[in-house]
């Protein structure tokens, strides 16, 4: 595989050798590596260990920006389990869970959107026995039957 490279950037990777006059290349390199094409730096990247991780990173913070409103998280809530919020600041009390503050959450349930990437949600969402994964897939179709499988 080669690399064609165009102001300072990976801009070929290619089976065949770029001719670097028709191409405009700087430089043209011979590689064994694997290399992706990564659409936000408009170049191809090592595909190793790092990218990878980099990608990983970026979904994580993107499923943690997903936002549902008050009424879309309690809907679902309550078609998955019969629980309102009320209901979970009740089984909350009862349970008292070492770590989780009983009037803090009171105010994070009166928020107008939540974001998956608020540990409350997550910690909630801990109490009423749902995966992380099910969470990510709730917030990101709105689906409230991704909570109940």
């Amino acid at each position: 595989m080669f690399l064609g490279y165009q102001e300072g950037k990976i801009k070929f990777y290619t089976e065949q050798e770029l001719d670097a006059v028709i191409y405009n290349l700087e430089k043209s390199i011979e590689t064994q590596d694997e290399y992706v094409y990564d659409a936000e730096g408009e170049e191809y990247v090592l595909n190793d260990g790092a990218y990878k991780e980099r990608q990983k990173q970026k979904e994580r913070e993107r499923i943690g920006n997903l936002y549902l409103t008050r009424a879309d998280v309690e809907r679902g809530i309550y078609q998955a389990k019969g629980m309102d919020f009320d209901d979970i600041l009740a089984h909350v009390s009862q349970l008292q869970p070492q770590g989780l503050d009983l009037k803090a959450l009171k105010i994070e349930l009166k928020a107008n959107h939540f974001y998956r990437g608020n540990p409350y949600v997550s910690a909630i969402g801990e109490l009423l026995g749902f995966s992380e994964k099910q969470l990510d897939d709730f917030f990101e179709t709105n689906d409230w039957h991704t909570l109940a499988t």
